[in-house]
């Protein structure tokens, strides 16, 4: 269906594009601090369903049809900058009893839903998508909705994968502090300081011309 050549040159491009700095990285490790390896993981899958959604998005011409629209850029974006707010309000507000704790009193379903939103509020994410995987696209081989949803699928693994380790790696840094109410206040503080941080650079983010 898709050639190895092809195939190689995706994951490389994807790996590539995983290792540059980006709002996906710097919520995976934070969660990871704050929440442990658990949260890592969590955050690491939630971005991985996000990937999956934007897949079948692109593949059924979806993605196409919302990025036409002028106004679904800013939509997407502003929803997306008051959902981070709201979570570095709640990150705030955690109680801060010793980070094991915090671990306990934040189901991971929801650090998986918090992740998942936060590629799917990303208006960057659905251009991504929408722009990347076509190139990687050969209508001589294969019908394009199926070569679509063959890349997204390795898309997210190599994506998931990736995040998770960087979820664990958050874990290990946080090991490497006490458990004390006093930096567990820190952990709580240094999340909303990135979620806010995020939500900054969501708010002046221009449409790609």
């Amino acid at each position: 269906m898709i050639d190895l050549a092809t195939l190689s040159i995706f994951v490389g491009a994807v790996m590539l594009l995983l290792m540059s700095p980006g709002p996906n990285m710097a919520f995976v490790i934070s969660h990871g601090v704050t929440y442990g390896w658990r949260g890592g993981v969590a955050s690491g899958l939630g971005i991985g369903v996000a990937d999956l959604l934007l897949t079948a998005l692109t593949a059924t011409g979806i993605t196409a049809i919302v990025g036409s629209w002028p106004p679904a850029f800013d939509l997407i974006r502003y929803a997306g900058v008051a959902y981070l707010l709201w979570l570095a309000f709640k990150a705030l507000r955690r109680p801060t009893s010793g980070a094991v704790l915090a671990v306990v009193q934040v189901p991971l379903k929801t650090v998986l839903v918090r992740a998942m939103l936060n590629s799917l509020l990303n208006p960057k994410a659905l251009l991504f998508f929408m722009v990347f995987l076509p190139q990687f696209v050969k209508p001589e081989q294969a019908p394009i909705a199926l070569q679509l949803v063959v890349l997204g699928v390795v898309l997210t693994l190599v994506s998931g994968v990736f995040h998770t380790l960087l979820g664990v790696f958050g874990s290990v840094v946080s090991r490497c502090f006490s458990s004390t109410s006093k930096l567990a206040r820190l952990q709580s503080m240094g999340l909303a300081l990135v979620l806010l941080l995020l939500a900054v650079r969501l708010a002046v983010m221009s449409r790609p011309v």
